[in-house]
């Protein structure tokens, strides 16, 4: 059985924004759409009903005309402080059509001074799927998004 360095990466931020406008940020689909992938990339939010078993879908859209396609589900959803998602199944638990990179990602927030700690850990199925998605850019990508979400939340005040 491996052990979770083998399968998570994680992202763990202070974040220079109040968690009420963080929270926000993450779950207003409006807001979202505005920092949730590495710019000049765009997102489209298809789905997003903030529930578990509600649908989670965002088209991702780069400036050559690629696109990524990301449906899921959110698990769980704790108001202010997690919110748990995953590309293993779709909207009503329903098994995913063979998701590019199953994960399943928690999202925790959590006052700290006068920021955020926000924490971001994606669980994979195996250690080829996480070194799959560490050698894709998880670090840079995910960390310029958790960039760009702070100052989205700080632009909301």
């Amino acid at each position: 059985m491996s052990s979770k360095q083998d399968l998570d990466l994680e992202i763990s931020r202070v974040l220079k924004a109040p968690r009420d406008l963080v929270w926000k940020a993450w779950t207003d689909p409006s807001h979202l759409k505005e920092w949730w992938c590495p710019k000049p990339w765009t997102t489209a939010v298809l789905a997003f009903d903030l529930a578990p078993g509600g649908a989670f879908h965002t088209l991702l859209r780069g400036p050559g005309g690629e696109t990524s396609d990301n449906p899921g589900v959110f698990l769980d959803v704790v108001p202010r402080s997690r919110i748990v998602w995953t590309t293993a199944l779709v909207a009503q638990w329903r098994p995913a059509d063979n998701p590019w990179l199953p994960m399943t990602a928690y999202i925790t927030m959590d006052d700290e001074g006068d920021g955020t700690r926000y924490v971001a850990t994606v669980l994979h199925k195996d250690k080829a799927s996480r070194d799959q998605h560490e050698e894709m850019g998880f670090f840079e990508g995910w960390g310029t998004c958790v960039t760009q979400l702070e100052a989205y939340a700080q632009s909301l005040k």
